[in-house]
């Protein structure tokens, strides 16, 4: 048995650190460019095996060199690859990611293989046989999102898998229309602020988690880049969890993605949801030191213990 199946994109990030591009028929020099696993179902599934967390990963890609690099670095990290879809003629999806001396990116995107992904492509016998069920990167799979991945999770809850989901940016404008559908089967949405915001048309993160509320998630978790994160339950649990903002990011790639992991871990061990959100900003801390979604992932142990050494830099609001 799986302890988490993380559903979702899997992108090849080719990073590359500028700080202007050149004119026009002109060459650059960049210190250097890199390539690393990347898509919301890569990144956390790769940090949940870094934290000593049994996981699948079901995804579609190309049969192609950036496909042969993912199953390569999944293997490395012991993950359960049988349910991931290779089609010739395909191609692994991919982005440049060009990173600022900020630690801040922009992104050229191509959906490649995860554009095809459908119903037919899911093994269901490894979601029956997980803990968890993550639907990672959600809005980025036009043929799965709204009524398709409803019906997963349905098929999840109701078999007793504790069901999770994660929006990227939709820049196709359909928001709530897709999720909508998947909230009554969820028992945590996780989204960035951003993203809720532009969901739920709120400006104030206790009203956009109500409204997911209402529409029938039991957990919120919004989050809040260098603020931390809010939570709130349907049964009125609330706090506001700052993270450890002495910590200059070098690039934060997959720091979202960091963060769900840590809360899962969390969830998986029986923690109370505010020991959730701590040890969440800490992974999510730990990917922002270092380029990659998930090079800065260190053990579970490490993790805990930076998570406690620095406490007291937390501060933790009951609302």
């Amino acid at each position: 048995m799986n302890d988490v199946t993380c559903l979702g994109i899997l992108v090849a990030d080719i990073i590359v650190p500028v700080n202007e591009l050149p004119e026009d028929g002109k060459l650059s020099l960049v210190s250097h460019i890199a390539l690393y696993t990347g898509g919301c179902a890569a990144n956390t599934g790769i940090d949940l095996a870094k934290l000593g967390i049994k996981t699948a990963i079901i995804g579609k890609m190309g049969n192609d060199g950036f496909g042969q690099f993912f199953f390569n670095e999944f293997k490395r990290f012991n993950i359960h690859t049988s349910a991931i879809t290779v089609q010739d003629g395909l191609s692994t999806s991919a982005s440049v990611v060009m990173l600022n001396q900020n630690g801040e990116r922009s992104f050229l995107h191509a959906l490649g293989a995860n554009a095809t992904l459908t119903m037919e492509d899911i093994d269901f016998s490894v979601i029956e046989s997980s803990k968890i069920l993550f639907v990672a990167g959600a809005l980025l799979m036009p043929r799965l999102d709204g009524e398709p991945t409803a019906e997963i999770l349905k098929h999840a809850q109701e078999r007793g898998v504790f069901t999770a989901l994660d929006t990227a940016w939709d820049s196709t404008g359909r928001w709530m229309e897709a999720i909508a559908p998947c909230l009554p089967h969820l028992d945590l949405f996780i989204p960035s602020i951003e993203e809720a915001q532009a969901l739920s048309g709120e400006t104030d993160v206790q009203k956009m988690a109500e409204v997911f509320l209402h529409k029938g998630t039991k957990l919120v978790v919004i989050k809040m880049g260098n603020k931390g994160c809010y939570i709130q339950s349907s049964l009125g649990e609330k706090h506001i969890v700052g993270t450890y903002r002495k910590i200059k990011p070098v690039d934060t790639t997959g720091a979202g993605d960091s963060f769900v992991a840590g809360f899962l871990t969390g969830i998986l061990k029986g923690w109370d949801l505010k020991t959730c959100g701590k040890f969440a900003n800490a992974v999510g801390t730990h990917c922002i030191m270092q380029v990659g979604a998930s090079a800065g992932i260190k053990s579970f142990e490490e993790i805990f213990a930076f998570m406690t050494h620095n406490d007291e830099e937390v501060e933790c609001v009951e609302c």
